[in-house]
């Protein structure tokens, strides 16, 4: 059983697979754009966010840890110098997997595995629209903060409050009879 062993075998033996990915990783920083198959695309994408995670640390225990994996020092040198900077403030993600179609010659799946080009901008939030039960909040939030500074007067205004609040009463007292009288004249 292959209990926590992690990663696809690809039909390999561990010497020839490791060989392998370092050959493709040192192709991927060299040439930023490469077409292999899907499960080695996948597998390729683990070492290569790896190598360009050691590039935006940027020391020199980070360059020979890299160096152990790509054995070209013109490739890690693009790796430090030229790579790592461009995504110095993306937390992850710096490749990109485009699934091609099928090779021909054994129908094999294909994917075009990249190092992703544009700045990294923060997604915009989706305007919500509207719903009635917001419109409904909205007007009854916006009566209780104009009422708000009413109800709370200093001690010197306590009594123009108590005031205004015995008029706005006396109001609806006397337009309550204007109403009355409106319906005795209907009623005759």
């Amino acid at each position: 059983m292959r209990h926590n062993k992690s990663g696809k075998r690809l039909g390999r033996n561990s010497s020839h697979r490791a060989a392998m990915m370092r050959n493709m990783v040192s192709s991927l920083i060299q040439h930023e754009r490469i077409t292999t198959t899907d499960a080695r695309a996948k597998e390729l994408r683990k070492i290569a966010e790896k190598m360009i995670t050691l590039g935006k640390r940027g020391d020199v225990h980070a360059r020979r840890q890299a160096l152990q994996v790509i054995r070209e020092r013109h490739v890690v040198t693009k790796l430090f110098d030229r790579v790592a900077p461009r995504f110095a403030g993306r937390p992850g993600g710096y490749t990109r997997i485009i699934k091609v179609g099928n090779r021909p010659g054994d129908n094999a799946a294909l994917s075009i595995i990249e190092l992703v080009e544009e700045e990294l901008s923060p997604r915009p939030e989706k305007a919500k629209p509207p719903t009635e039960t917001a419109e409904k909040a909205a007007p009854v939030a916006a009566e209780v903060k104009s009422e708000a500074p009413a109800e709370t007067p200093s001690k010197s205004a306590g009594a123009p409050a108590e005031t205004e609040k015995a008029e706005s009463e006396g109001e609806a007292k006397a337009e309550a009879p204007v109403e009355d009288e409106a319906e005795n004249k209907k009623e005759n």
